[in-house]
């Protein structure tokens, strides 16, 4: 389901041309809502959570999306033909076997082309602040010295959110620790973030994580992260969804 739109390089401090979307999880938190529909087309204020997504996309300036798809794919197929026609979409199939985020980078990478990257997790909802987020995220952007940026919110404003942090960063905004056993990390990752292909490599067959490009990029001192500026939600379980929605109607 592609068409023939040319992605041209970005200039520094533009957003990546390409998004990887992230669509092909098993939604088993989101039960029973994801009982006959993908977690990504669960809906949140009257719209599928990834048509949310695909809305960000368009006006930050995305020429490309590449979908991964796994579970209940020809629902999802569907539901994005045609349906964004600003945007040239490419289907990464994994219909054969979950490959779980690092696999999926990996399967879809022939599609993704040489330069950075934004990969965004489909079930994700968020607000701007006083910039837009994608274009914040985009203007940190340094190819001489990073691999990874990620999108990060601090652990007390994000809404819904069970865990305990993931990522400890410096003055600077590089990410130097991970989360440590029994400890709280300050900051949240928010399932948004630019990837250089270049880290997507020497990596194992079938599914695992992306955790292993995150490692790497942390120890070689080439992980970063940008502070989200405005709101964000973790819409993981049935619950988070009028949570949320009541957030949207009253402030």
């Amino acid at each position: 389901m592609t068409r023939q739109i040319a992605v041209r390089p970005v200039p520094r401090g533009a957003v990546p041309g390409i998004a990887m979307v992230m669509a092909a999880g098993l939604g088993k938190r989101m039960r029973p809502l994801t009982a006959t529909r993908p977690k990504p087309l669960v809906e949140l204020a009257g719209k599928p959570l990834i048509d949310h997504v695909f809305d960000r996309l368009i006006v930050a300036g995305v020429g490309r999306a590449v979908v991964n798809v796994h579970y209940l794919a020809d629902t999802m197929e569907a539901h994005l033909q045609g349906r964004f026609p600003e945007i040239d979409i490419a289907i990464s199939d994994e219909r054969g076997q979950l490959l779980e985020t690092g696999g999926g980078l990996v399967k879809a990478k022939p599609l993704l082309g040489d330069d950075p990257i934004l990969v965004v997790n489909s079930d994700n909802f968020w607000l701007d602040g006083p910039m837009d987020t994608l274009r914040l995220l985009a203007s940190r952007w340094d190819d001489a010295t990073m691999d990874a940026l990620l999108l990060v919110v601090p652990l007390a404003r994000a809404n819904h959110h069970g865990g305990t942090g993931d990522f400890i960063l410096d003055a600077s905004g590089r990410i130097t620790d991970r989360r440590k056993p029994g400890r709280v990390a300050p900051f949240v990752y928010t399932g948004i973030q630019i990837l250089h292909p270049r880290v997507i490599a020497d990596a194992p067959e079938g599914p695992f994580s992306t955790n292993l490009f995150w490692t790497r990029a942390i120890e070689a001192g080439r992980a970063y992260a940008q502070v989200h500026q405005g709101l964000w939600f973790d819409i993981g379980t049935p619950k988070a969804i009028p949570k949320t929605e009541s957030v949207l109607l009253h402030g």
